[in-house]
């Protein structure tokens, strides 16, 4: 189920709602209520991959428990050596076995493999959890409190990347405390706002942008190649920010509060500024698992240098399997080292020409990680610099207008629950208004996947 479906959006949420409020004296049944929902929402999609789920799970519960019991850490470290070799073995695989063979120019053949949804995501969060019990922070959690914290439905697929103390201390909250009513209308209307994002505006621009990225270089020209690197650009915000909206403001409505995820990234005036405002809590996740133990910048330049290039490469084959996700990693890792070594120079830029710049980066960065190939980007950038010419005009100006200044002027999901919404009569009426004709839209023909749901 799609959120955004009407399975989900009338049925599911709803139903799980209600569900949950009328167990909400009895913490031990509605927490059943949700991990019950959870997993039917996961089998959905594909209920093989239930079992490798839940498998993951137990491992990561079993791991600390017997490091504890037996006071050998490396019960701990073989839970997470799984963790990664079954995220490895999935998404990484074929790709290795592509590369050999290209290097060794023979021909191999990989696995027919399809990868479960959310495994990137649910894998970096038990690794979180992992890592923290070897740190000595906090006891082991008995099994159903962390396939509670996994696989609540709301985060399970496309995150935001939760941490195991920022969520599972919420679900003792009692639901029905002070507050109900405004929890539930301003969860419900960031759900809706995100809805709207992701219907009315992520999709259109994928219809323009997905078979332009599909062409071959000879059919691109200079207007058209900038068409679909902004469609691209402002889609792909749109899509992912829409998706944590959703699931923060379904949380809200069950009375928790998940992390911030974006906080308008397209208005940052540096590519430093940039990664503290996309996807924040992948870039959390990497600074205190990859980043600074890797050395940081407490350890001088070189140490600087090589835990930044190692930590982006990495967020680049997080993405996905392939060369252009890595390229756009270390194109992205080289960035930030320039950027602070030229913000220690201290000669700062004019505001209008520090946002362009980053801006254009981000964009070229969003076309090596769009492009299906290395080549392929390669040629599609020549044409968006003129190499070919400038023939051909920008398309889809108004709507692309739209994204762009919805992208770079919306507040940020938490700007919005803790700021700009307020009990309003007007509101009210015009989200639910706005929640009927969303519906109705997506009922023309079939939901199109988040995408983020690819990596």
């Amino acid at each position: 189920m799609l959120f955004q479906s009407q399975e989900f959006a009338l049925v599911f949420l709803p139903l799980t709602l209600m569900l949950f409020y009328a167990s909400a004296s009895h913490r031990a049944l509605r927490e059943a209520i949700l991990i019950v929902a959870s997993l039917i929402f996961y089998a959905w999609w594909d209920v093989r991959f239930l079992p490798l789920f839940l498998g993951h799970i137990v491992v990561a519960w079993a791991g600390p428990v017997l490091a504890r019991k037996t006071g050998r850490r490396a019960f701990t470290y073989a839970a997470i050596f799984l963790q990664l070799a079954s995220l490895g073995l999935f998404k990484y695989s074929n790709f290795v076995i592509e590369t050999v063979a290209a290097v060794l120019g023979v021909s191999l053949h990989g696995f027919d493999l399809v990868l479960p949804i959310g495994i990137s995501f649910f894998t970096f969060q038990l690794v979180s959890y992992l890592v923290d019990t070897l740190r000595s922070r906090i006891e082991p959690y008995p099994l159903r409190s962390i396939l509670l914290y996994i696989s609540f439905f709301p985060h399970l697929i496309a995150g935001p990347i939760v941490r195991h103390n920022e969520l599972l201390p919420q679900f003792a909250f009692d639901p029905l405390r002070a507050g109900l009513a405004e929890r539930l209308g301003k969860g419900a209307t960031l759900f809706i706002i995100g809805m709207l994002k992701k219907v009315l505006l992520a999709d259109q621009l994928a219809r323009w942008a997905d078979p332009i990225f599909s062409s071959p270089a000879s059919q691109i020209d200079f207007g058209s190649a900038w068409t679909g690197a902004l469609a691209f650009t402002f889609q792909l915000f749109l899509d992912f920010s829409a998706y944590s909206e959703m699931a923060i403001g379904m949380a809200l409505m069950f009375g928790l509060r998940l992390p911030s995820n974006f906080e308008t990234p397209y208005r940052a005036l540096d590519l430093r500024d940039f990664w503290r405002r996309w996807h924040i809590t992948l870039s959390t996740f990497l600074r205190d698992y990859i980043y600074i133990p890797l050395g940081g910048s407490r350890h001088g330049a070189g140490t600087y240098v090589v835990a930044t290039m190692v930590t982006m490469s990495l967020c680049g084959l997080w993405h996905g399997a392939g060369w252009t996700f890595v390229v756009w990693g270390i194109l992205h890792g080289l960035g930030l080292i320039v950027c602070t070594y030229y913000q220690r120079v201290g000669l700062p830029l004019p505001i209008p020409v520090a946002w362009s710049l980053t801006m254009l980066f981000v964009i070229i960065g969003w076309v090596i990680f769009r492009s299906p190939t290395l080549a392929a980007a390669g040629s599609f950038i020549s044409t968006m610099v003129g190499a070919n010419g400038v023939s051909g005009n920008l398309e889809h100006v108004r709507t692309i207008s739209v994204a762009a200044t919805v992208s770079i002027l919306m507040p940020s999901s938490h700007n919005l629950l803790d700021r700009w919404l307020r009990p309003n009569i007007f509101l009210a009426w015009g989200m639910m208004a706005s929640f009927v004709y969303v519906v109705l839209v997506v009922g023309r023909g079939q939901p199109v996947s988040f995408i983020y749901f690819q990596f």
